[in-house]
C-alpha cells in the first residue's frame, strides 16, 4: 500500500499525464498487472470472475463492452475518479478487479493510468488491466469475445 502522499503524487502524475494527452511517464501497474484480450475472456469462464470495470467513455460502453463489467467514468475527469472510487469504497481489498478502456491504444488512454492509480492508492492487492493494443472494437470485439450493449 501507498503512503497518502505517494499516491496523491501517483494519481496526480497520471491525471495530469492524462489531460496532456500523452501517458504518465511511468506506467503504475506492474508487468505481472496486465491482461490479454484473452487472458481476461478466459477468467470469464473460470468459476471465480473477476470484477470488469469500464473506465473509458460512456458512448463506448454503451455500444458495447464486456458482459458483465460495470461503467465507472472516464478515468481522465475527476467526476470519473470520484465515481469509481466511491463505488469501490465498501470492496474487499483482495477482490480481484480488472480494468479497462478501449477508446484508443492503451500506451496513449487517458484513462486507464489515473483508474489504476487510485485503486491501486486505496489498496487493493489484486488489480490488472487489460493490455488493448488498438482499441475496444478491434483487439475485443472483432476477435470474437463476448460483448453486451446498452445500460
Amino acid at each position: 500500500m501507498f503512503s497518502a502522499g505517494a499516491a496523491a503524487l501517483l494519481i496526480a502524475s497520471a491525471f495530469q499525464a492524462s489531460l496532456a494527452g500523452r501517458p504518465a511517464a511511468e506506467d503504475p501497474w506492474r508487468p505481472g498487472d496486465v491482461l490479454t484480450p484473452k487472458q481476461l475472456d478466459a477468467s470469464l469462464h473460470a468459476a471465480k470472475k473477476p470484477v470488469v470495470v469500464s473506465v473509458g467513455f460512456e458512448s463506448l460502453f454503451k455500444s458495447s463492452h464486456i458482459p458483465g463489467a460495470v461503467y465507472k467514468g472516464p478515468g481522465k475527469d475527476a467526476e470519473g475518479i470520484e465515481s469509481l472510487k466511491a463505488w469501490a469504497r465498501n470492496l474487499d481489498r483482495k477482490s480481484e478487479i480488472v480494468l479497462y478502456c478501449g477508446c484508443c491504444p492503451w500506451k496513449q488512454c487517458p484513462n486507464i493510468r489515473p483508474a489504476f492509480a487510485a485503486l491501486k492508492a486505496m489498496g487493493f492487492t489484486r488489480l490488472k488491466v487489460m493490455d488493448i493494443e488498438q482499441d475496444f472494437p478491434t483487439d475485443w470485439v472483432k476477435q470474437g469475445y463476448p460483448t453486451e450493449n446498452g445500460k
